[in-house]
C-alpha cells in the first residue's frame, strides 16, 4: 500500500489539501519532543504531512530532530517522499517562478545537526532509482498544469537561510550547481537512509546574487514568489499523488 509523506513549509504544511485531516503524536525512541504528524487522503492516496525539520510551522509547534523524523516516518510505514523547499537560481535558465527537480545534491554545511557532514563539499546523488519515475510523473502534470519546470539539475545546500555572496555563488557554479538551497535539505539523507523512492520539489524563487547589474534580491520579494510556488506545488501534489500507486 501506498503512503506518501510530505515535507516542507511556506504554506504546505496545509492540512486544507488532505481529506479528514487528523494530527497524531509519534513518540521518538531518542528521546523527546516527538513528532507531529497531519495524515489524511488525496484522492483516495494516504498521506502523511511532516514540515520541515527543525522548523516551527502551525501543525507542528515543537522543533523535531532529524532522527526524530526518520524514526516517525518509519513507525508511519511510509512508501514514498516528497519534500519541497525554496531555491535560488544560479543559471538564467532556471528563472524565478519555475519549478525544479533535482538529480543531484553538493552539500557545503560547515555543522549539520545530528548528521556525519563536516566543513567539506560531500556530492549527494539522489535515491536512485527510485526517483525517475516519480520526476516523469512531477514533470507530466507539470506539463498538464502549464508550469514552467527544470528537471535533472544540481542543487548546492547551504547553512541558511541566507542569499550566497557573488564570489560563493562564481564558487558554486564552477562546482556544477545550478540552484542554492536556501535552507538546509536533510531530506536527501532521510529517504536514503529509509531506502524509499524520493524527490524533492524545488521552488525557484528568485536570481541568486551571481547576475550582474540586477536589482538586489529582497527578503520579501523572495517570500512572495515563495507562497506562490507553494500554491503551485499543492496544485501539483494533488494531481500527481493519485498517480503514484
Amino acid at each position: 500500500m501506498v503512503k506518501i509523506a510530505i515535507i516542507g513549509g511556506s504554506g504546505l504544511d496545509d492540512p486544507q489539501i488532505l481529506k479528514d485531516p487528523i494530527i497524531k503524536e509519534v513518540d521518538n525512541k531518542y528521546g523527546q519532543p516527538s513528532s507531529s504528524l497531519t495524515c489524511g487522503e488525496i484522492d483516495g492516496v494516504e498521506v502523511v504531512i511532516l514540515a520541515r525539520h527543525g522548523k516551527d510551522h502551525g501543525i507542528m509547534p515543537t522543533k523535531v530532530n532529524f532522527l526524530a523524523n526518520i524514526h516517525a516516518l518509519k513507525e508511519e510505514g511510509c512508501t514514498h517522499v516528497l519534500a519541497a523547499t525554496a531555491v535560488g537560481s544560479l543559471r538564467e535558465e532556471i528563472k524565478p517562478g519555475n519549478l525544479v527537480f533535482p538529480s543531484q545534491f553538493i552539500d557545503f554545511t560547515r555543522h549539520r545537526n545530528l548528521t556525519f557532514f563536516t566543513d567539506h563539499v560531500v556530492h549527494t546523488p539522489m535515491s536512485q532509482p527510485y526517483d525517475l519515475k516519480l520526476t516523469d510523473i512531477l514533470c507530466q502534470v507539470c506539463k498538464e498544469c502549464g508550469f514552467a519546470y527544470n528537471r535533472d539539475v544540481a542543487v548546492i545546500t547551504i547553512e541558511g537561510p541566507r542569499f550566497s555572496t557573488k564570489a560563493e555563488s562564481h564558487m558554486f557554479r564552477a562546482w556544477g550547481a545550478d540552484i542554492i538551497n536556501m535552507s538546509t535539505c536533510p531530506e536527501v539523507i532521510l529517504a536514503n537512509e529509509m531506502g524509499i523512492p524520493y524527490q524533492t520539489i524545488a521552488m525557484s524563487t528568485d536570481y541568486d546574487c551571481w547576475k550582474e547589474n540586477e536589482e538586489p534580491v529582497t527578503y520579501e520579494m523572495v517570500m512572495q514568489r515563495m507562497h506562490e510556488n507553494a500554491e503551485k506545488v499543492k496544485t501539483l501534489l494533488v494531481k500527481a499523488i493519485p498517480r503514484i500507486i
